[in-house]
């Protein structure tokens, strides 16, 4: 399957060292070719000052990226990014905080869709999230709360 060395290949960079998401402001993004909201975090991200490439993937090709990264149900969300993992509608503050901080972690994430993160905006209306920090064992903190 075309797919397999290619998502080989991505995963590869996922446990690389965190120093190599450091290395510049790009960042690949994984998700469903007709989501909004995902292209709404991407150009947050964008007006953030982060270079991003996106890859448009089936349902099936994200679920097994969500896997192989440790981004179980409990932690998923609609799109996943990588270098570290960015799962969900995490901020780019949070995302540059991380990136400087350099926390051996496998990334962020912030479960769900909450209304009010970037990409999730429903005007003035907004509902507090957290940002999680993943651990490598699997284990989350609150890296941020907004």
């Amino acid at each position: 399957m075309a797919m397999r060395p290619l998502l080989a290949l991505s995963l590869a960079m996922l446990w690389a060292s965190p120093a190599f998401a450091a290395m510049d402001s790009s960042i690949e993004v994984w998700k469903s070719a007709t989501c909004e909201c995902c292209g709404n975090w991407v150009k947050h991200l964008e007006a953030n000052g982060f270079a991003t490439k996106v890859d448009p993937a089936r349902p099936a090709a994200l679920a097994e990226i969500k896997q192989q990264a440790g981004i179980g149900t409990k932690l998923a969300s609609c799109h996943t990014a990588e270098g570290y993992v960015i799962e969900g509608h995490v901020p780019a503050p949070d995302i540059e905080r991380l990136v400087s901080e350099q926390p051996d972690a496998v990334g962020l994430t912030v479960p769900g869709m909450p209304v009010g993160s970037p990409g999730m905006e429903q005007g003035a209306e907004s509902e507090p999230y957290d940002v999680l920090l993943i651990r490598r064992d699997g284990t989350t903190e609150v890296f941020a709360h907004h």
